[in-house]
């Protein structure tokens, strides 16, 4: 099977142009790609970056230390706890 790109050659890349040109105008074309190459380049960048929490996001919970008595009761946890799913309502009849 050969890959998508082999077949694209030039009379459809002219077609193809004109569509563009018939739809959104001679114009419009020129900022079209322009935008288009805004969004790759900030796309991009975005790609590039570290990961980071949204700025609304509320700060991630950790479990606190143990205690430092160096004591240990059956009854203590070193994990909090979380609450289960949320409960969910029956469908209406």
């Amino acid at each position: 099977m050969s890959p998508v790109y082999a077949m694209i050659d030039a009379p459809i890349i002219a077609v193809i142009i004109g569509a563009a040109i018939i739809l959104f105008g001679a114009e419009r074309l020129p900022k079209l790609a322009r935008s288009m190459g805004q969004a790759k380049r900030e796309f991009d960048a975005a790609v590039t970056k570290q990961p980071q929490a949204p700025p609304d996001a509320p700060p991630s919970v950790e479990a606190p230390p143990p205690s430092a008595s160096g004591s240990s009761s059956a009854t203590s946890s070193t994990t909090p706890d979380t609450p289960g799913p949320a409960p969910t309502a029956p469908p209406p009849h």
